[in-house]
């Protein structure tokens, strides 16, 4: 009995393990398919001491350093937390999940928000560390009231879809056994479609008040840079972040009806004319490319195999612990397998996000052919926002989204000596 026992665990460890490789190496071939085709030039070597000053560095990296430090401790204590949950289950944990199971779809909603908000109160202490060190340095702009009026919106929210998922799971688990993760396959990848299209204007305007650019020279600049490009821009909008933060940025969201490109009103205030078109024709180029379609493709992707290394983690700590698959008793273990596959799955994702941005540096360098303002801005970026010029490698792999800055300085570089050198490469210059 105890060998049949090692061998079926053995068996389901095999299985378990055999679905975490082929979920990476499908979403490592994804990256490669998805990635853009583009051949960009290899970013000139640069060092940070010729672009900043030491004093910029230094503070930079006191902030990062201890930031990068709080994020890592959070990915623990959700972890952790996480953990206990699926497998240790202190006595008021295990009574609340028995009577959750008296009603499993309903029980499964409370289940799912009740995991949402224990991760929500755990990680607050270091969300607030975290919030007021920003303070201190300029950064956050936000006292502590308001932050946490802000942080209790992100968590109702949260919480509500982490109830419908759970909801959701019990349907789908009950309905469907153990061909579970071809619902699930879908479930991910229609809530992927319709939060992208929603999300901006159910959502955002939770936290933040949007505006279309008034008209003027920013926005014929805007408009200009669009044709020129041949980009239909869709809506562009400036946002209120000066209520919470000094950070410049400008984003790309939404898709069909939803499309946008958003401003940041730091932004609009803070940049020289030069920097600013440079900011959009950074945007622009993630609509030319259309970057937020890529990233749909990429997630329907690797939906198949990751949902399914989901669900075999869950279902085997079900079976170790003794717990019915079809009671909300198994949504502990699902949300920490989740958290696993997500965290692994980001990698790739994040290798298609540089890529992607990389991309989207190189097509406003060939918009606006000014290296010198595209520089300025990096510059300026870093040092607003506190950047590290040149994060950890390893970090900026695993959770990188954004070339660093000295990678996107060496771009500028490289683009700046072709342009001395006469050299153009065919099929990259935009609008063509």
């Amino acid at each position: 009995m105890a060998q049949d026992l090692r061998t079926s665990r053995r068996a389901t460890a095999l299985r378990v393990g055999a679905a975490a490789a082929a979920a990476v190496i499908v979403a490592e071939g994804a990256f490669w398919l998805m990635r853009p085709r583009e051949d960009l030039a290899d970013p000139a070597p640069v060092s940070a001491g010729t672009y900043f000053g030491q004093a910029e560095l230094r503070r930079a990296q006191d902030f990062r350093d201890t930031q990068r430090l709080i994020g890592l401790g959070s990915l623990v204590v959700e972890g952790v937390v996480l953990t206990t949950l699926a497998l240790w289950r202190p006595a008021p944990v295990r009574r609340a999940l028995d009577r959750a199971g008296r009603r499993p779809i309903i029980g499964g909603a409370a289940v799912g928000a009740g995991i949402s908000l224990t991760l929500a109160v755990a990680g607050l202490p270091l969300g607030l560390v975290a919030h007021e060190r920003a303070r201190d340095v300029g950064l956050d702009t936000q006292s502590i009231g308001p932050w946490l009026t802000d942080q209790a919106r992100a968590v109702a929210i949260a919480a509500g879809f982490a109830a419908a998922g759970g909801a959701a799971a019990m349907a789908l688990v009950r309905w469907l056994g153990r061909r579970f993760w071809i619902g699930g396959m879908v479930v991910v990848v229609v809530f992927a479609v319709v939060f992208t299209w929603l999300a901006p204007v159910l959502l955002a305007p939770v936290f933040n008040r949007f505006q279309p650019l008034p008209r003027g020279k920013t926005r014929s600049e805007v408009l200009r840079l669009g044709r020129q490009a041949g980009v239909s821009i869709g809506q562009v909008y400036r946002v209120d972040a000066s209520r919470r933060s000094t950070a410049v940025n400008a984003y790309v969201d939404g898709i069909g009806s939803s499309k946008r490109v958003v401003i940041y009103d730091n932004t609009l205030h803070q940049l020289s004319p030069a920097e600013l078109r440079s900011v959009v024709a950074h945007e622009l180029g993630h609509v030319k490319h259309s970057d937020i379609r890529r990233g749909l493709i990429f997630v329907a992707i690797i939906a198949p195999l990751g949902v399914l290394f989901v669900q075999l983690l869950t279902f085997a700590i079900a079976r170790r612990r003794g717990d019915d698959i079809r009671s909300p008793a198994v949504l502990p273990a699902l949300a920490l397998s989740l958290a696993l596959a997500m965290l692994v799955l980001g990698v790739p994702g994040n290798q298609l996000s540089r890529s992607v941005e990389a991309n989207a540096d190189d097509f406003a360098l060939r918009l606006t052919h000014d290296p010198r303002a595209f520089i300025g801005l990096q510059k300026r970026l870093a040092v607003t926002n506190l950047a590290d010029p040149s994060p950890p490698a390893a970090l900026e792999f695993l959770f990188g989204t954004h070339p660093s800055t000295l990678d996107r300085i060496g771009a500028a570089v490289a683009y700046r000596e072709e342009q001395r050198d006469g050299v153009s490469r065919p099929g990259t210059r935009a609008g063509s």
